[in-house]
């Protein structure tokens, strides 16, 4: 795969989704040195410990969910030292992943059983409407937490504010931790609203409107959308070589 027809092929896949989030910055890339990539490893987060870990692998091209964010103060800039130093391209794609019909929210949903989308989420002024799905036959809440465990091989947050059986599902993957988007998720009749942050607003307000809660980390409700992506590009360029990189479970969900 040369540089060019990656680069097509991910306007091909999001369409104007590129062009609406470029000039904030929500996708790009670094140091695509190469003309030619075989071997490519993939990962919610871009850190200096996943860049070692993708150089041990031999690994061209790292995709990333995140890139590494300015406020983790000095950390890009050692990302992009590194990334020259072991002559790695980087590519990371976050809202557009968020809000495609592939992306993030769809991939778990998917993942927990959910076998109709209602809704998928999408940008609204700003806002990250959330994705709604269906399981084909309702479950107890305790079930699905204990699928959702399984899934993202961590523990999963729970607030049981309902004894409603679970069938539609409303989710905003990662920091999906405001009330606007609970609310949504009641007002468009779900079951439980799952995200991956929780905050002091969530659980409260999740606690007042009776409304069943589940929470992961923002890193492995996330890995599922980038997964997704690496498919489609092995699919595309068979001949390509795709590693999951292995990143830890430091998010604590008490």
């Amino acid at each position: 795969m040369d540089v060019q027809q990656f680069k097509s092929y991910l306007h091909e896949l999001f369409g104007p989704l590129l062009t609406a989030f470029q000039e904030d910055e929500e996708y790009g890339f670094c140091n695509f040195t190469l003309n030619h990539y075989e071997r490519i490893a993939y990962a919610t987060n871009i850190t200096p410990e996943l860049i070692a870990q993708a150089a041990e692998h031999n690994v061209q091209m790292l995709i990333t969910h995140h890139d590494a964010w300015d406020f983790v103060y000095g950390m890009k800039e050692k990302c992009v030292e590194l990334l020259n130093q072991y002559q790695i391209a980087h590519c990371y794609i976050h809202l557009p992943l968020d809000y495609v019909e592939f992306g993030t929210c769809t991939s778990l949903l998917k993942r927990l059983g959910v076998s109709k989308m209602v809704q998928y989420s999408r940008n609204m002024d700003g806002y990250s409407a959330i994705g709604i799905g269906e399981l084909e036959t309702p479950v107890a809440l305790e079930k699905l937490v204990g699928t959702m465990t399984d899934v993202l091989g961590e523990k999963v947050f729970f607030q049981k504010n309902s004894n409603q059986e679970i069938k539609r599902i409303g989710m905003v993957t990662g920091a999906g931790n405001g009330t606007d988007q609970l609310k949504e998720a009641l007002d468009s009749g779900c079951d439980v609203y799952i995200t991956g942050e929780k905050t002091l607003y969530t659980v409260q307000y999740a606690k007042f409107i009776n409304l069943n809660i589940m929470v992961g980390s923002h890193t492995f409700t996330e890995i599922f959308g980038v997964e997704s992506l690496a498919q489609k590009l092995k699919e595309r360029f068979d001949e390509l070589e795709i590693i999951q990189l292995q990143e830890e479970h430091n998010e604590v969900i008490l």
